[in-house]
Formats: C-alpha cells, sequence, structure tokens
C-alpha cells in the first residue's frame, strides 16, 4: 500500500502549444526584411503546428526508438534495409510537404532561400536528424540539374511534397530522397585519398554506366533512394549517381555492413558500406568530382548553421522558460540579477545566429551578385565553423540553468547537448571551415574587398572599425603564418559580421549588449559576464515574451 510522502511543486510545466514562428521576433521580422514576407503566413502556420504537444513528442519518440539494420529477410535474401519508428516518418513527412528539401528549385523567386532557411531553422527545433536527408536532397538537386537527361526522369520525384518511405526502386516511387557518400576510413575529409574505384560498363564518361567497388565510411542515410559518391577512375575522382536499386530491378551491390553507434543524430541512420560492383552513372566531367561535390557543400554548410542557430534558439527558450517558473533560495530564477545576465547574454548569441543565418540564405538568393558571391563563399565557412563551435557551449550553458533536471534523459537538454557537436564535425570540421575561408579570399580578393566595404558602411561603431583594421592586418602577414592564425581569422570575421547584423536590425539595447561583451576581453567565452549597465530584462522579453 502506498501514501503520498511528499507533494510535487517547484517544477516547471512542460513547455508546448506555441507558435515557434510567432514568438520570434529575430526571425519573423528577418523574414520580411529578407525579402521572404510572401511566405510569412505559411511559417506563422507551420510554426503552431511544430509547437503544438504531440508534434514535439515526434523528437523524442525517434531519438528513443533507434534505427536498425537488416541485413537479410527471413528466408536469408541479402536487403540490407534499415527500419525506423513511425515517428521518423512522420517527421520526413513534415519536411516534405513544406518542401524543405526543394523549395528554392521549386519556386525559385527573390526570398526562396530564406522562406526555406525559417521553415528549417523552426524544424531543427523538433528533430534535427531528420534533416541530414532533407539536406542532401536539397543539396544534391543543383548538381542533379546540371545532367538534363537524368534530372528528367528524376525531376517529378524529387520535387514531390510528399514523403514515399517505401523500398523499391526509383521508377516505382512517388518521391525520393538523395544521399551522399563521400569519406573512407583512411581520409576521412581528406578525400583525395579515396580508394574506391569505378570501372567503365558500356562507354565512359559523363552520364555513362560504371561498376564501382570499395567502401564508405561514413554513408549518410543508407535508406535513401540513391547517393553521390566519389569514386577514381582513370582520369581521378569522379562523381556517381548511385540508386539503391538497379535499373534492371534487383537490389544494387551497396552492402550496409554496420550502422553507425553515434553520440548524437540517432535517430538518424548512418553506415559504413561496401560497393561490390555496385551500378552507378557518372555525374559532372571525369575527373572532376571533388568540384563537384563542392557545389554541395557550400548547401549543406548553410544547413549546418541553419540547423545549429535553430537548436540554439529551443536551448534559449527551454532555459527561460525553465527558469521563469522555478523557484531557488525564495526568488524566482529569472528574477535573480546573476541568472537575468546569464540568460540575456545567451539571447544575443541566439539572435546573432539567427540575423547571421538569415543574411546567409538572403546572399543565396542572388547566385550572379558579387557581393552576395562573397558571402556565399567566404562567410559561409566562416559562419559554419562559429555558430556549429558556439552550439556546443550554448547547449551546456543552457543544461545547467536546467540544473540535475537538465541531465537526465526524460527532458529536452541532454538530447540538445548530444546532438550539439554534430553540425561542427559534419561537411567540414572547424580546421577545415576556417582554412576554407583563407583559400576563398585568395580567389576571390574583390569580393572580399566588397565585404569589408559593405560592412563598415552599414553600420558606424569603434568595435566594429576595429575588428574590420584587424582582419586587414591580419592579411598582411607572412602566407606561411595565416594558417596558424585560421581561427582566429575566421572568428574575427564572423563577429565583424555579427555586429554589423545586431547595429542594423537588433534593438539599440541588445545590439549594445552584443558589442559591449563580444568586444570586451573580460568577458571571455562564459555566458554570464555581460557589464551592469546591460539592459537584462528586456533583452529577455524580447527573445522570449513572458
Amino acid at each position: 500500500m502506498q501514501w503520498p510522502t511528499h507533494a510535487v511543486t517547484n517544477q516547471a510545466p512542460e513547455l508546448q502549444t506555441y507558435n515557434l514562428f510567432a514568438t520570434d521576433a529575430a526571425l519573423s521580422e528577418g523574414v520580411k526584411r529578407e525579402n521572404a514576407g510572401w511566405h510569412a503566413a505559411n511559417l506563422d502556420r507551420l510554426g503552431a503546428e511544430l509547437g503544438q504537444a504531440n508534434i514535439q513528442k515526434l523528437g523524442e519518440l525517434a531519438n528513443r526508438h533507434l534505427p536498425e539494420l537488416m541485413t537479410h529477410d527471413r528466408v536469408g535474401r541479402r536487403t540490407d534495409a534499415v527500419e525506423f519508428h513511425p515517428s521518423w516518418h512522420q517527421l520526413l513527412g513534415f519536411l516534405r510537404r513544406e518542401a524543405m528539401h526543394a523549395l528554392p528549385w521549386m519556386n525559385p523567386q527573390p526570398g526562396a532561400h530564406v522562406a526555406r532557411a525559417a521553415g528549417y531553422f523552426m524544424h531543427a527545433q523538433v528533430e534535427a536528424g531528420s534533416l541530414c536527408p532533407t539536406t542532401m536532397t536539397f543539396a544534391a538537386i543543383p548538381v542533379l540539374q546540371n545532367e538534363p537527361a537524368l534530372f528528367r526522369e528524376l525531376k517529378d520525384k524529387l520535387f514531390s511534397t510528399e514523403h514515399d518511405p517505401r523500398d523499391l526502386p526509383v521508377a516505382q516511387k512517388r518521391s525520393i530522397m538523395i544521399g551522399m557518400g563521400m569519406t573512407e576510413k583512411q581520409g576521412g575529409s581528406d578525400v583525395r585519398t579515396n580508394q574506391t574505384s569505378a570501372r567503365p560498363l558500356n562507354g565512359s564518361g559523363r552520364g555513362a554506366e560504371y561498376l564501382l567497388t570499395g567502401h564508405k565510411w561514413f554513408f549518410s542515410a543508407p535508406m535513401c533512394d540513391a547517393h553521390l559518391v566519389l569514386a577514381r577512375t582513370d582520369s581521378g575522382l569522379s562523381c556517381f549517381f548511385v540508386p539503391r536499386w538497379h535499373p534492371d530491378g534487383s537490389k544494387n551491390t551497396v552492402l550496409i555492413q554496420r550502422l553507425k553507434d553515434k553520440l548524437g543524430n540517432r535517430s538518424n541512420s548512418s553506415s559504413e558500406v561496401e560497393f561490390q560492383d555496385a551500378y552507378g552513372l557518372m555525374v559532372g566531367d571525369e575527373g572532376r568530382g571533388i568540384p563537384t561535390i563542392i557545389e554541395m557543400a557550400n548547401y549543406t554548410r548553410l544547413d549546418c548553421v541553419i540547423a545549429s542557430a535553430g537548436m540554439m534558439r529551443l536551448a534559449l527558450v527551454q532555459a527561460i522558460h525553465h527558469a521563469r517558473h522555478r523557484t531557488a533560495f525564495g526568488r524566482i530564477l529569472a528574477e535573480q540579477a546573476l541568472m537575468m545576465n546569464v540568460l540575456a547574454d545567451l539571447a544575443l548569441e541566439s539572435e546573432a545566429a539567427t540575423l547571421l543565418m538569415l543574411r546567409l540564405a538572403h546572399a543565396f538568393d542572388a547566385p550572379t551578385d558579387p557581393l552576395e558571391r562573397a558571402w556565399r563563399r567566404i562567410v559561409t565557412p566562416a559562419a559554419k565553423f562559429w555558430i556549429c563551435k558556439r552550439l556546443i557551449e550554448f547547449t551546456g550553458e543552457c543544461m545547467e540553468v536546467w540544473g540535475g533536471n537538465g541531465y537526465v534523459e526524460t527532458g529536452p537538454m541532454a538530447r540538445l547537448y548530444r546532438e550539439a557537436p554534430v553540425n561542427s564535425i559534419w561537411e567540414g570540421s572547424g580546421n577545415v571551415m576556417c582554412l576554407d575561408v583563407l583559400r576563398a579570399i585568395e580567389k576571390d580578393g574583390h569580393g572580399f574587398t566588397l565585404l569589408l566595404d559593405e560592412l563598415k558602411n552599414s553600420a558606424s561603431h569603434p568595435v566594429l572599425a576595429a575588428i574590420i583594421g584587424s582582419l586587414k592586418n591580419d592579411l598582411a602577414t607572412p602566407p606561411e603564418h595565416r594558417e596558424l592564425l585560421a581561427r582566429r581569422f575566421a572568428q574575427k570575421l564572423v563577429l565583424a559580421v555579427q555586429v554589423s547584423l545586431m547595429l542594423k536590425h537588433a534593438p539599440s539595447a541588445m545590439a549594445e549588449g552584443f558589442i559591449a561583451s563580444r568586444g570586451d576581453p573580460e568577458c571571455g567565452r562564459v555566458y554570464g559576464t555581460l557589464p551592469p549597465a546591460i539592459q537584462a530584462q528586456a533583452i529577455i522579453d524580447r527573445a522570449w515574451p513572458a
């Protein structure tokens, strides 16, 4: 027989039934400012839907019930199939319905990339693993568009807004997803060391059929209907479209060896595979596989920035919500001075990240403009480096606001914390990104000058002027020293961009707070070190209206 030993009090209620779009001032203002106001009503509808308790629950379920590899069926036939909980397919259904996999290609108009970025940003606040196959499909489309014959066969299935989870040949599917297979054991990010080989089946060169033999150490989302894969021909690394099923209806010989046991991103299956004369079509020119893949990389890196900013937003909202409903030492947490400092500092970081991801998405809407090209090529890797790095610290700080309740898997903070590092690693680690920034500047010095001029002319502030001056000085250092300073340079570049954006678009209290802290060496990297004059309450209330 049981009897009550205590009353349950002072526990924050679950955060649910709210509109992710309408309650986010930085997002809703930015969508209109960056030419995507035509999509605002759809985003408001989606924001209300994603904030419902039953939808939020899908993210928890998809990460609790992990993908399972079934290499063979019950009678011993090789299937290489991965089975998912229904929540995974529901999440992919939402993403597909909202055209997160293809919106700018389906509806190419001003603001299309921004409109998609806003929806993607909100979905990251529900579940991040399902974004992976969505991003890869999104990034693959412009590559496939360069192959007219192949794209004609795939277009309707790529542009479909219906999720089709059936494991069938492409010709029998209503919609398809595209994955990627680049890295191998011996090289990782250094794909030039790839050993997988491709031999011609009937003819050679672009559009020809090949048979691939080798392996991939990270084969993302193995249940995608096809993957873009790097393999070596006599002319060097080339890119291949490798379908899950052979054109004759038999299963292609892409053999899944095992699923990765990952720290986070657990809802999404990542795998190791071997190719045993796997069928593929060459995409792009022979020997030009890396340039072909680089076209995809800029889109995937953009999505890393968007998703990381989205997870920041979720962690911030959860922290503020908890602090407003939790009492400690006789007072509401959110009303205590030091906690207000922490929450306000986190709110500044989140707003600056949101402004940056929207401005980057805007740059992708203007492919021929020299300034916007500099944003895409130079700022994207810098932002990917910085925002993804900051997310790791950010989620840890927000988890600490929850205290011990944040460190258990029954709440949302532990999953967020485990998920945070993946974007910093995926599509190029921090060092790769920072070196890419330097290479991009070397290739497009004029574009970098345009970028600095825009930052200088967009807003006047001595801290911004000092950072711009420091960037110019860094570029004057001997070439042998630049690589050593690459991380310092990328960090300063992103901070210059964020200072400029905050001065232009954020309330003055937030802009001044961001500059006073990020430009003050005494503040360091620890959140909650804002100077006394900061209007903490106003900043918190803007971030999450009480």
